[in-house]
């Protein structure tokens, strides 16, 4: 059966919108059309080069398709503002990206939010004979690192994400220094307000532990 010519060519029209629902768990949401037509459903898998998730209000571009159903729904989609540039490479984006904070400033972060963990580990292994938080701290950074990685490659393929709650237990078992240094090169996890407030709820943790452990537990006499 020959295709309709003019189906095709609807198909073919870039259309605009605003994103007016987005559910980013599940990975969809609808557009709201400029034309004042229905609304258009829009999965995550059909967004294109972009260089962030979508968000509410955000102005999509796309194509019309249709799903199995023959129902209209969002194709070849991408983000106003929000794209990646043609010639520039995922490689090269995370080398672009990563290089909008200052190395040092990094640095100078990591060496004052480490002293205390890293104090309280060689102290804890002299006073226990116990090396294991010295060894944990830089395995679950390097394991929580290539998870942030990982994670931003798939939300930018859109395929399945690593949930929070496995990135968030990484960090507690000893990767949040790892994870901090994933969230300034990589520009991952940083600008999410209730992602935030737990992340820093664990460093702040960890840092009392070990003040607590350096300077305010009784030693016990002999």
């Amino acid at each position: 059966m020959a295709k309709d010519p003019k189906a095709n060519s609807r198909q073919s029209v870039l259309h605009r919108g605003q994103l007016i629902e987005w559910q980013d768990k599940r990975g969809f949401g609808f557009i709201k059309p400029d034309d004042g037509s229905r609304r258009v459903f829009l999965h995550i898998c059909d967004l294109k080069e972009s260089t962030r998730r979508p968000q509410v209000g955000d102005v999509i571009y796309y194509q019309l398709g249709q799903d199995r159903d023959g129902k209209q729904r969002a194709c070849h989609a991408f983000i106003e503002g929000a794209r990646v540039k043609p010639w520039l490479r995922v490689s090269e984006l995370e080398r672009h990206l990563s290089q909008s904070l200052p190395r040092p400033a990094l640095a100078l972060e990591l060496v004052l939010l480490s002293c205390l963990p890293v104090l309280g580990s060689a102290h804890f292994w002299w006073v226990t004979a116990n090396p294991i938080p010295l060894v944990l701290y830089p395995l679950m950074s390097g394991l929580t690192f290539a998870l942030y990685a990982h994670d931003k490659s798939r939300a930018r393929q859109g395929k399945w994400r690593v949930s929070e709650n496995t990135l968030h237990l990484c960090e507690l078992l000893g990767g949040w220094l790892g994870a901090l240094i994933a969230q300034r090169r990589l520009h991952h996890k940083s600008r999410k307000r209730s992602y935030q407030l737990i992340f820093w709820t664990i460093v702040i943790f960890h840092l009392a532990f070990w003040c607590h452990w350096l300077f305010l537990r009784k030693v016990p006499m002999r």
